[in-house]
């Protein structure tokens, strides 16, 4: 059997607890496969909790210290520079995208764009902006939206939304089979079900949802009760002398008793739309008769806070923001001893970049700090990286087995929990006169982690603005 081909499916603020293999507030059983078929990595971290620098680390393997993006601001990845697409693309494969990535401004109309993903190593392209900026940039879905008469009542609805209530969560104006997620896993099915080269197939399916506003169609609007909903985590009590950080800053949202629980109903039926329409691509791959040597990789860019400590959005190192879903499956995996599998060591989001190219059979020959983990898809039980960071607005974050650290822009500790004894993270033991010595030990390895991963100002990196 040659190369494997490879299924990279890529959703946009999905909490890592938002699988029914880990919860039991929805249902996604496609996903639950690739877990079940493969390693579902329980600690996940995204590189920076906001959409534009993490999916610029995704691509380059580089942190936002090293990019200098640290929040979502207009840019554009330059197209000489390196990623792990086109390495995989050497590698003999024809590669695909369909859906957002956001490595360039969402403004004016992206297919005059295509050139930049081609730099980027994407051969064949339908991309689109994500929910907000599908309101107002042209894209091979908005134009058809356009075509029917649809665009001008999905952007009144957006404007009345964000000028009103944005937490609001009611159906889209969209018909079902015209709704964005839905698109995007019906071109992707499309493509894989009548490729006809030669080379095998790597495809990039990246879903604009389950992000924001909470606007999921009928009839999966409705298919999860409120009151069947968990409880939104509970803001901690540490209102003392302690540093201060962005998250200090962000405002809560004024709900009204039980928004947070329609807010989360809506949003668990987001999620199962897109399994639903990754169970589709799945049955397309099982026609062509592929699926044994198909690699399958699933991961989100970062989660959503869904009125957990009264917040929404994302932009915080909390873990309904900064930790992801990740399951790989390869045709390995799914008959080795080490299906089903739990990997519990800390992993990066961009760490699988590194990971599809060792796959694909290919080489990284630029200096990049993404790790493979084909290594722990042998033996779950291995340590991947001893801690995972992840940075947002000057900020960064350090999570291993035991804490997780937060420090703000003048390397302040301001957030500290135990994760082994304090998982929902309700108590911040920054500031404590007990905790220094561990507040001094992890900021020393933040320190470390930063210095030991620096590129040389112009060696192999160009960006673009």
């Amino acid at each position: 059997m040659g190369k494997p081909n490879i299924l990279m499916i890529v959703t946009d603020q999905q909490r890592w607890d938002a699988l029914s293999c880990v919860s039991d507030w929805l249902e996604t059983p496609h996903m639950d496969r690739i877990a079940a078929e493969g390693v579902r990595f329980s600690n996940c971290v995204t590189n920076s909790p906001v959409c534009i620098p993490t999916r610029l680390s995704l691509a380059t393997g580089h942190y936002p210290h090293n990019t200098g993006v640290w929040d979502n601001q207009n840019h554009t990845l330059s197209p000489d520079c390196p990623t792990w697409m086109q390495a995989v693309r050497r590698a003999g494969y024809r590669t695909s995208l369909f859906g957002k990535t956001h490595l360039h401004p969402h403004g004016g109309d992206l297919r005059d764009r295509e050139h930049l993903m081609r730099a980027y190593g994407l051969d064949d392209i339908d991309e689109i902006g994500g929910p907000r900026a599908s309101a107002r940039c042209l894209s091979h879905m908005t134009a058809m939206w356009k075509e029917k008469g649809l665009w001008q009542a999905y952007k009144a609805d957006f404007d009345e939304r964000f000028g009103n209530k944005p937490w609001v969560a009611r159906p889209s104006v969209l018909p079902l089979e015209d709704y964005a997620d839905v698109y995007v896993g019906q071109q992707a099915k499309q493509y894989l079900a009548g490729y006809d080269r030669d080379q095998p197939w790597f495809c990039w399916v990246s879903f604009g949802g389950p992000h924001e506003p909470w606007d999921t169609p009928e009839p999966h609007h409705s298919r999860y009760r409120p009151e069947d909903m968990p409880d939104p985590v509970a803001a901690p009590n540490d209102d003392r002398d302690r540093a201060r950080g962005l998250l200090d800053a962000k405002r809560r949202v004024p709900f009204e008793p039980g928004e947070e629980k329609l807010l989360r109903a809506n949003y668990a039926g987001n999620v199962a739309l897109i399994d639903d329409q990754i169970g589709e691509i799945f049955d397309a791959i099982e026609q062509r008769g592929e699926m044994d040597n198909t690699v399958v990789v699933l991961m989100s860019d970062h989660g959503e806070m869904n009125g957990d400590y009264g917040f929404i959005y994302k932009s915080n190192f909390l873990n309904g923001a900064v930790r992801v879903p990740l399951l790989i499956r390869t045709p390995d995996t799914a008959q080795s001893d080490v299906v089903g599998s739990v990997c519990d060591s800390p992993i990066e989001w961009f760490d699988v970049g590194p990971t599809l190219v060792e796959l694909a059979g290919g080489e990284l020959d630029y200096r990049q700090f993404a790790k493979s983990a084909c290594p722990v898809l042998n033996d779950p039980t291995r340590e991947h990286r001893a801690e995972a960071i992840s940075e947002y607005g000057g900020e960064i974050m350090l999570l291993n087995r035991e804490w997780k650290i937060a420090l703000n822009r003048q390397a302040q500790p301001y957030l500290l929990f135990n994760v082994q004894d304090d998982p929902r993270e309700v108590n911040n033991l920054a500031g404590l006169p007990e905790m220094v010595d561990v507040e001094d030990r992890l900021r020393l390895r933040i320190l470390d982690r930063v210095a030991s991963s620096q590129v040389l100002s112009g060696a192999h990196f160009a960006l673009g603005t």
